[in-house]
């Protein structure tokens, strides 16, 4: 039986060997780099591990689908050079990579620092948006508007080296990488687990961030049970590049006073305190259920008895392939005569046949479109077009699915479909500057 290997990420280490870990997490487009100014500074005191995400900065180009795989793989890349417990700060996507091992391992953090970070960032449309313009357009023209997220206008005006720094780091980012990092992005949201954050938590974020800024901070500072803000004033989105004096200074007084690893007197270095072991609970007895408490089963209408119910997997699917904008529209608009024929889509058509194992999502795009074609459907068209951006498809993929409609399907049909796809395109894959 051959197993297959998480692949390990691209990292590096400074300071002393036998100082307790601090690792330093990447936002989205940048590289360990962005980290350059803190570290002379934190490895007084840590050993800093810093990583690149995948794609980025010359790392190999193996994608994640999702914050958690790319956590495991940091996990797995600690675990292969002996680090168990450490201190973590991560930038936006990073940041999302703190609060998952937060909440997932927590017996590996032992403080934890979020920068530009979010427990939701933005919403999935955005993310699938940009997934779009980059699998069309390339990375160019992400990488030409970065400094106008990343940083204040008098900054980016000032500092010319680091903008163009930034826009190179950009452009020779792996797209595939960055379109599934994009894609990990729209499917993160931890705003109903916050409270399971049990470890020290600095939130920090710029003053002028229209990214991630102070609103999307103090979402964090009320749900994490231990955690305090930090403002940096006149910084934007990337604040360890902008404002790198201010960022360190907050990180060494947090993890200095937050995280205080033991001296062990035997060896002559600190040892890092294992986590503390999980109280075991007494199951409390069972308790006797008065036999009129004790409802019959409830079948609800649309389903059958025994089989699983599909709308929840429907909606997250339909959401995932059209578009919450879209969605929320379609049940916005259902009344009491409506509502019945929208859970039968969601439920059947997105829960049942879009989930099934046997195709993709691209053909299951492909065979979608010719259908709609077939049938005259433009109406329906537009926003299948926009589904199959997202799927993956390019237009030039989408323009031969129409042309091979043409011939099967009419030249009435598909002129028709060639008018709505091509306006939904344009509107789609231009870059918005």
């Amino acid at each position: 039986m051959n197993e297959t290997k998480t692949p390990a990420l691209q990292y590096r280490f400074d300071g002393p060997e036998d100082a307790p870990v601090l690792i330093l997490g990447p936002s989205l487009g940048t590289t360990w780099h962005m980290w350059d100014r803190q570290v002379p500074e934190l490895a007084k005191q840590w050993r800093v591990f810093r990583f690149d995400l995948p794609g980025h900065g010359g790392a190999p180009a193996y994608p994640v689908a999702s914050v958690g795989e790319l956590t495991s793989r940091l996990l797995a890349t600690l675990d292969a050079v002996g680090v168990q417990r450490f201190g973590y700060t991560g930038c936006a996507l990073g940041g999302a990579v703190g609060l998952e091992l937060a909440l997932r391992h927590p017996e590996r953090i032992a403080s934890l620092a979020l920068i530009a970070a979010s427990p939701r960032f933005g919403t999935a449309d955005e993310f699938r948006q940009r997934g779009v313009i980059v699998r069309t357009n390339g990375l160019d023209p992400i990488a030409r508007t970065s400094p106008d997220r990343w940083f204040t206008g008098g900054f980016a005006s000032a500092q010319p080296p680091i903008t163009d720094w930034a826009v190179q780091m950009v452009r020779t980012t792996d797209p595939g990488c960055y379109i599934a990092a994009c894609e990990a992005l729209a499917t993160f949201d931890v705003r109903s687990q916050l409270g399971g954050v049990g470890v020290p938590t600095l939130v920090l974020a710029g003053s002028e961030d229209r990214v991630t800024g102070p609103a999307q901070a103090r979402t964090l500072v009320a749900g994490v049970p231990d955690a305090r803000l930090a403002v940096v004033p006149g910084a934007s989105h990337l604040v360890p590049v902008e404002q790198p004096a201010a960022v360190t200074d907050l990180l060494v007084r947090h993890f200095s006073s937050a995280w205080k690893p033991a001296f062990d007197s035997d060896t002559g270095q600190m040892a890092i305190p294992a986590a503390p072991a999980k109280p075991v609970l007494a199951a409390a007895p069972p308790q006797p259920v008065p036999v009129a408490e004790i409802a019959p089963p409830v079948v609800e209408s649309g389903r059958t008895p025994g089989r699983p119910d599909r709308y929840d997997t429907g909606i997250k699917v339909r959401r995932e392939v059209l578009g919450d904008a879209y969605v929320d529209r379609a049940l916005a608009q259902a009344d009491d005569f409506s509502g019945d024929f929208q859970e039968l889509v969601t439920r059947y058509a997105w829960g049942e046949i879009w989930d099934r194992p046997g195709l993709d999502r691209r053909s299951r795009s492909c065979v979608t479109l010719t259908a709609l074609v077939a049938g005259g459907h433009t109406d329906e068209l537009a926003s299948h077009v926009r589904a199959a951006l997202r799927n993956g498809l390019t237009p030039v993929e989408i323009k031969e699915v129409l042309l091979q409609a043409a011939v099967y399907c009419g030249l009435p049909a598909a002129g028709r479909a060639f008018t709505v796809a091509q306006q939904v395109i344009r509107e789609e894959t231009t870059p918005t500057e």
